[in-house]
């Protein structure tokens, strides 16, 4: 969920920007890479060139909630809590009376000589901790993958403690918050017993997670492909989500040590909005247009038609740039030529419609409190734009003598 880039980058923050070249190379490394296996609550890393989605990790049960409060002498009408702060050792003397009347609290990693309240149960070293989650009503802990996964896996409502300079914890906390799983603890009220409130307020949660949890079988499954030699069509990262994923890596290079990091509104959205293209696709010519439909030949991955027919007939003739129309007059086949050779109909292309206006009186008035006469109509623009690395652009000669007379220098082609 997170690279070495955006985990250092609080240590650049803090350390002086004479390290920041270290965060830099270790991008250049990962944009070597085949493809990155992304995992639900993921980090910003635009370094990588290319990106497979792949569902949770996590641990499967053993045993069922029954079978772990059996073992354990536990009734099933007893409201039990998880203490899991990743098996490091409790440092503070736990109190009776934090839990709430007729609670028990399951201690993960306790010391051997830690002596515990009658409510509270010291589990073993080695006990499997996502069965104990599963047969709890609630955890109490820090945020991290596994927990998380786990938590929202198993439907467990979290109570979590913050982790300063943890890097991760704002992307995981929104997944825990957009499932309906989790509750943050200030960290005095941990330390200071007073959990009633939270562990009360937990039960009242009503987790959601509904999607699939395994992705570790998954990414076996494209790894074993891979190095069998077969290749994964993933929809690479688009322009817009590349660019949302430096904007956020920048701003964490940027800021104050200590600092909270938020996720802007437009970055945890933008999934819901745009959708995550699946682990295995066939290719297809793709633009934005109204998502989750198609049209003609295109996949369109993001916005309304509307209805509008003079947009159909648009995606029509642009669906028909590549091949020879025997339909097409001939003085428009220079014009068709020069088009045909614009678009890289593989990727990403974006289309907008600008309506044509009535505009009778008034014009730009219309602020200062004038009278106006002004109506959008039916006749409109359309414009398909897309950004093309210039080593793949099929330059003519005249663009061509321009880039060595000038040098590398972008081109705008129009059409």
């Amino acid at each position: 969920i997170c690279s070495w880039d955006f985990i250092y980058a609080e240590y650049v923050v803090a350390a002086g920007n004479h390290h920041r070249s270290i965060v830099w190379q270790i991008a250049e490394d990962y944009s070597h890479c085949e493809f990155l296996l992304r995992l639900p609550g993921y980090c910003p890393m635009p370094a990588f060139r290319d990106v497979i989605d792949v569902p949770l990790v996590v641990r499967r049960l053993h045993k069922s909630r029954s079978e772990v409060r059996k073992e354990l002498g536990i009734a099933e009408d007893v409201k039990v809590v998880i203490f899991n702060f990743g098996g490091q050792p409790a440092g503070w003397k736990l109190k009776k009376e934090w839990l709430p009347d007729g609670w028990l609290c399951l201690v993960c990693g306790a010391s051997d000589t830690q002596e515990l309240p009658p409510n509270y149960v010291k589990l073993a070293k080695d006990a499997y901790t996502p069965d104990l989650m599963a047969a709890s009503d609630c955890m109490l802990g820090k945020i991290g993958y596994g927990t998380v996964s786990e938590a929202l896996a198993y439907k467990l409502p979290f109570v979590f403690v913050r982790r300063d300079y943890f890097n991760e914890e704002p992307f995981l906390r929104n997944m825990l918050e957009h499932y309906q799983c989790g509750i943050e603890m200030i960290r005095r009220d941990l330390l200071t017993g007073h959990w009633k409130p939270y562990l009360l307020r937990a039960l009242t949660l009503k987790p959601c997670y509904d999607r699939p949890i395994n992705g570790g079988e998954v990414a076996a499954h494209i790894l074993q492909d891979t190095a069998v030699g077969k290749k994964y069509i993933s929809g690479k990262l688009s322009g817009a989500r590349r660019l949302r994923d430096a904007i956020v890596l920048g701003y964490q290079l940027q800021r104050a040590p200590g600092r909270d990091v938020g996720i802007p509104e437009w970055y945890s959205l933008s999934e819901k909005e745009i959708g995550v293209r699946p682990a295995v696709a066939p290719a297809s010519r793709r633009i934005n247009g109204s998502a989750g439909s198609s049209f003609e030949d295109f996949e369109i991955l993001h916005g309304d038609m509307q209805g509008l027919t003079d947009t159909m007939a648009f995606l029509t003739s642009l669906s028909g740039l590549v091949g020879n129309d025997p339909r097409i007059p001939e003085k428009q086949s220079r014009e068709r030529t020069a088009a045909s050779v614009l678009f890289d109909l593989e990727e990403d292309i974006y289309v907008a419609r600008a309506p044509g206006r009535l505009d009778v009186m008034g014009g730009i008035a219309d602020y200062s409190g004038s009278l106006v006469l002004q109506m959008p109509i039916r006749e409109a623009c359309h414009v398909a734009i897309q950004r093309s690395d210039p080593i793949k652009q099929k330059l003519w000669k005249h663009t061509q003598a321009r880039q060595l007379a000038n040098g590398a220098v972008p081109i705008l082609q129009i059409v």
